[in-house]
């Protein structure tokens, strides 16, 4: 049987999804974007804050499924603007160890939720 993982630490989910699903140990988190779970309000000030909150909200999900970045398998990572790569990357990459980072794809997209300028989700195991 699944389990859904919910916490107020993340935003709540803005359509029919939940934050993430567990199911025999494998964590799917739904695509995380930078809404502050505080205020509902989107973060858009630069591109390594809004890549820093989109973390934080992943984070915080990992930590109510009980895991950390470390559990991380797989990662996607949409952006709507490759020039955008590197920061995204920066930020993005000091959440992992560079010997143990999982598997991921970067892929640009014409449009994202909100019109944010990055989304990321990821699959998790125990």
């Amino acid at each position: 049987m699944k389990k859904i993982i919910t916490t107020t630490h993340a935003p709540a989910p803005i359509g029919p999804y939940n934050q993430a699903v567990l199911k025999n140990g494998m964590l799917f988190t739904s695509g995380q974007i930078a809404i502050d779970p505080k205020t509902g309000e989107l973060v858009l000030d630069t591109i390594e804050t809004e890549t820093k909150l989109v973390m934080e909200n992943v984070k915080a999900i990992l930590t109510e499924a009980g895991m950390t970045f470390e559990n991380v398998l797989k990662s996607t990572i949409f952006i709507s603007d490759m020039n955008n790569f590197a920061a995204i990357n920066k930020v993005y990459g000091s959440y992992f160890e560079e010997a143990t980072a999982p598997a991921r794809e970067t892929v640009e997209v014409a449009k994202l939720p909100k019109s944010v300028n990055v989304e990321i989700s990821v699959i998790a195991a125990l």
